[in-house]
């Protein structure tokens, strides 16, 4: 069984589980599959509270995809959610990533 797979048995129990959620959107953006990765991270993002990781992840995975609008929306948001939250560090980190993005559309 791999790990994705192992993962999803896990979800089975608790679908909404955020550690899960969070690993197997990871699993799924190494695999490629970034849709299903997406739909992970936004699912992890509906919560409530919102998953902060999930924001940067995506954002990451997009931008190296050259995907770099939507890249930048998920940051923002992202932003401004681990403000919310009190999370500096996740703020300063999505932070640092969109400055090399630029703020501005390409």
């Amino acid at each position: 069984m791999s790990r994705r797979e192992q993962i999803e048995s896990l979800l089975a129990d608790d679908p909404n589980d955020s550690f899960l959620l969070y690993g197997l959107a990871m699993e799924y953006r190494k695999e490629g599959a970034h849709e299903k990765a997406l739909e992970r991270f936004d699912q992890l993002i509906r919560q409530s509270p919102p998953y902060v990781p999930a924001y940067f992840m995506a954002g990451q995975m997009l931008a190296e995809a050259g995907q770099a609008n939507d890249a930048r929306s998920w940051l923002r948001d992202g932003i401004e959610e681990a403000q919310r939250q009190g999370n500096g560090h996740a703020a300063g980190e999505m932070s640092e990533l969109l400055m090399t993005l630029g703020q501005m559309g390409e």
